[in-house]
């Protein structure tokens, strides 16, 4: 008998002969599971007062570092014939240690572009439907905000499409080919898209309820999380930035051409479509501020100034449209990795001052006829406060 034996049986006697049992059990089980190499998540025992935690599978723990394998398995499919095994993969109520940021790495490594430059691939972007759809309804794990804001930040043109769900898509996601423009210079996914690049579908809805993808419902809990919200925050002021600095100085879309007949059916002016990406994007910014309130009234945030505080730390800087119109189309991974003009200044918190300092100097730079410019301005000021103070 060596020194250690006395206090194994001390513990043992202490514990009881029920404890003993399951102690030898859960040992046997984790040694099985090691020689076969199954990927079985283990509930670890808390105290009384604490729910159990799950133990991140090591295969799980494996696909961060392997984004291939990743977008492998987070893809629903076409069909979402796999949305159980995402789920099974994502869907972890209460991991043991840094379990929650593990998952959001993973979901990096599965839909991110592998550079600012690379467009999505169609894999990555039915990988982020089946992300959004598999998280549907659950509480995010502490630590995997981050990383399901950052995927959301990559795909922010996709996002901002996002309204209600649609039963007459026939995808979770579509090839560059689909969301080519039309002949007057319209398509459905946005304007000055990449060439090439896959985009995500969250307004498909599975013909028979298997699955919904909603971002809007995502980004209300994401933003418990201050990080999650300096992330997506960044995003929207960036994609305001490379919108505006886009479009001519008449403040119309450069690419309508209204001479030609409308694939889309739809009726418009070089405006038209312009007036409606600037609406969504100043509206998703009163979301944020109000999803902010929200956290606090309900006590989910429970310490405002230092959840502002926290924010600020993490948000990157201010966002300014170049002084010249801009011809390029980058990849929506670009818009979210865009540098920064500079420090942010005023208070992060009032969004309607950090959009009009933005497009105040915008205007002002390009000449922007003031009419045009007036109405511009009241759209984005109507749609901030409809973001602000409509409430789902």
């Amino acid at each position: 008998m060596n020194d250690g034996e006395p206090a194994r049986h001390t513990a043992a006697a202490k514990d009881g002969p029920w404890l003993t049992r399951r102690r030898l059990l859960v040992a046997a089980l984790a040694l099985a599971l090691l020689a076969t190499g199954t990927a079985v998540p283990l509930v670890l025992a808390a105290g009384d007062d604490e729910p159990p935690c799950q133990e991140i599978p090591a295969a799980t723990r494996a696909l961060a570092a392997r984004p291939a394998a990743a977008t492998r398995a987070l893809d629903p499919g076409d069909d979402l014939s796999r949305m159980d095994e995402v789920r099974r993969t994502l869907r972890h109520d209460n991991p043991c240690g840094d379990g929650g940021k593990v998952l959001g790495e993973v979901v990096e490594a599965a839909t991110l572009a592998s550079g600012p430059g690379t467009p999505h691939t169609l894999a990555q972007a039915r990988a982020v439907y089946g992300v959004v759809a598999a998280l549907d309804g659950a509480d995010i794990p502490e630590g995997m905000a981050p990383g399901v804001a950052r995927m959301l930040a990559d795909y922010v043109v996709d996002e901002a499409r996002y309204l209600s769900h649609d039963p007459d898509l026939g995808a979770p996601a579509v090839p560059g080919e689909a969301a080519a423009p039309d002949a007057q210079g319209w398509t459905r996914y946005g304007r000055f898209l990449a060439p090439g690049e896959a985009h995500t579908e969250f307004e498909y809805e599975h013909p028979y309820g298997e699955a919904e993808a909603d971002p809007k419902w995502l980004v209300g809990e994401l933003t418990q999380d201050p990080e999650a919200f300096a992330v997506l925050y960044d995003a929207e002021r960036a994609y305001f930035a490379h919108y505006l600095e886009r479009l001519t100085r008449h403040g119309t879309d450069p690419g309508f051409r209204p001479d030609r007949p409308a694939r889309s059916g739809y009726d418009s002016t070089g405006t038209t479509w312009p007036d409606n990406d600037l609406e969504d994007i100043a509206e998703r910014v009163g979301d944020l501020m109000k999803h902010r309130a929200g956290h606090a009234w309900e006590g989910t945030v429970a310490d405002l100034a230092a959840y502002d505080e926290a924010v600020r730390r993490h948000t990157r800087g201010a966002y300014r449209p170049a002084a010249r119109q801009v011809m390029t189309r980058p990849p929506m991974a670009a818009i979210a990795a865009r540098p920064v003009s500079g420090p942010l200044r005023g208070d992060p918190m009032d969004g309607r001052y950090q959009l009009f300092t933005v497009f105040d100097a915008w205007a002002r730079e390009r000449g922007v006829p003031p009419e045009r410019a007036a109405a511009m301005r009241q759209i984005i000021d109507d749609a901030y406060v409809r973001g602000l103070w409509l409430r789902f």
